[in-house]
């Protein structure tokens, strides 16, 4: 994988310092919702690896090192680090998750509180417009 090479590497605090380990612990449980969000419609899992990624460059060069080189995540945050964007089909896929659940959720929400419902969609406008105008769009792989 040539573009892991060019993902900047941070330095990692001393061992034995708490802030290390807060780094460490915040970087799992991002993986841990990245995982829960690979299989659970609604629930994101890009953010949750591009938090982990943060958190462990800032504490364990070890584990950033395997999230980089994990076959399913991997290539994708190669991507986001290197260019900070994300492929058409990326932006494709989470859209597509994204409104499944929304539109599950505000149709069960619907019959127990309309308003929780418009709010499910609001959100879910607000979403959109991040993922399409903030989100760069960079060339597929």
């Amino acid at each position: 994988m040539p573009i892991v090479a060019n993902v900047p590497q941070a330095v990692a605090v001393p061992s034995s310092s708490p802030r290390r380990l807060i780094w460490s612990a915040a970087g799992w449980v991002c993986v841990v919702l990245a995982g829960i969000g690979a299989v659970l419609p609604g629930m994101p899992t890009t953010v949750f690896l591009i938090g982990a990624s943060f958190c462990f460059s800032k504490s364990s060069p070890r584990f950033h090192a395997w999230l980089l080189a994990n076959r399913w995540f991997g290539p994708r945050l190669a991507v986001w680090a290197a260019t900070g964007g994300m492929p058409r089909s990326a932006k494709r896929a989470a859209l597509g998750a994204m409104w499944t659940a929304v539109a599950i959720s505000s149709v069960i929400l619907l019959a127990v509180h309309p308003v929780a419902s418009v709010a499910t969609v609001a959100l879910g406008v607000a979403g959109t417009a991040c993922i399409l105008l903030k989100v760069k769009t960079v060339p597929e792989r």
